[in-house]
């Protein structure tokens, strides 16, 4: 780490900005770094910082939360998930409203904990509410095969998992966003390593730095995209070789390769994503909630105004969104980018709406 203060960044990064330039951050725990830092008044006059579809909470769709709603709704059947995931709004309320209605709805810090949860409790049905990006469907898919080894017949997974490559290709081919630079995603990237994206830069010309989440590695994960624009050599860099290797984790996606296999998935206000979900493979079948129990098939859409789509896609800023702040707030939530603690709009409430430190 280079003998530099995160004021001192300020003028290295205007230095930097040599035409209007436009950089999203990936990763919605980037978002929330950057806004706790003050980083955002940093930027100088000409870079514009967006916030992309990297908060696993915010990406899953109306319909997937229909489909939790329905299990939760079960006699007989606990669910278990993360609790960003409880106040997300569905079609008639959230998990959290069934919770009132005496529905078995369970927070767990991890996918391990929910078998636990199982193993205990064999007279009910488990499911475990699975979302999150190449971070957590690892360890999915380690729970699901000790399920299998133990042959657990009251435990089965719901999974919500996407991919980060094809949503990021998406964004890629987007006319109409235009970003001239990717600050990805460091946990992410983890698993990954570099080679991944190595498209954006490639095909799009797309400038990409992974970077760490401390405000020092924020601020030199832009200052890298920006020399790549300034010399117009867009490439793939990790600043985050403490804890990403080029390759990424071999061992951890060989777990995810043998347990899912990808799908098509609907993601929130982007629609359906070819190969940009996990399901399970066929031998897991037993453990899929989705093959276990009676779920709705091609849920109503429920309009309520939210703007998340245009959010996630860097189209529109939280307090460009026409119920920011009004009637959308943390404790009367519209949409998930305002539930989840890696929310942009709740980032954008909490930090420059409101000041909190």
């Amino acid at each position: 780490m280079p003998e530099r203060t995160v004021p001192s960044f300020g003028k290295l990064l205007a230095h930097l900005v040599s035409r209007p330039t436009i950089l999203m951050e990936v990763c919605g725990t980037h978002t929330v770094s950057i806004f706790r830092s003050g980083i955002r008044s940093l930027l100088p006059e000409g870079l514009t910082l967006l916030s992309g579809p990297g908060c696993p909470v915010c990406v899953t769709d109306q319909s997937e939360i229909d489909a939790a709603l329905s299990l939760a709704s079960l006699s007989g059947v606990t669910v278990t998930t993360f609790g960003d995931l409880l106040r997300v709004p569905g079609r008639d309320g959230s998990l959290l409203d069934t919770r009132g209605r005496s529905a078995d709805v369970r927070i767990v810090t991890s996918a391990f904990q929910a078998l636990e949860t199982a193993l205990r409790e064999p007279e009910r049905q488990v499911v475990f509410l699975a979302p999150g990006f190449e971070t957590t469907a690892p360890s999915t898919a380690a729970v699901v095969l000790e399920a299998a080894e133990k042959k657990t017949a009251n435990f089965s997974v719901l999974s919500l998992h996407k991919l980060v490559p094809p949503v990021l290709r998406v964004l890629a081919a987007d006319p109409e966003l235009a970003v001239d630079g990717l600050l990805l995603p460091g946990h992410v990237s983890v698993i990954l390593g570099e080679a991944p994206y190595s498209f954006l830069s490639e095909r799009h010309g797309i400038a990409c730095a992974i970077a760490g989440f401390e405000a020092e590695e924020i601020l030199l994960g832009l200052t890298e995209l920006l020399r790549q624009i300034r010399t117009n050599r867009p490439t793939v860099r990790s600043l985050y070789g403490k804890a990403v290797r080029p390759e990424g984790n071999a061992r951890a996606r060989e777990l995810m390769e043998r347990v899912f296999r990808p799908v098509d998935a609907p993601w929130r206000g982007l629609g359906v994503i070819p190969s940009s979900g996990l399901a399970l493979r066929e031998e897991f079948l037993p453990w899929d909630a989705a093959q276990r129990f009676p779920l709705p098939t091609n849920p109503a859409q429920v309009e309520t105004g939210c703007r998340c789509g245009d959010i996630l896609t860097g189209k529109l800023t939280p307090p460009e969104c026409p119920l920011f702040d009004n009637p959308c707030t943390p404790a009367s939530p519209v949409g998930p980018c305002m539930v989840s603690s890696e929310g942009s709009c709740a980032a954008h409430y909490r930090y420059a709406l409101r000041g909190t430190p």
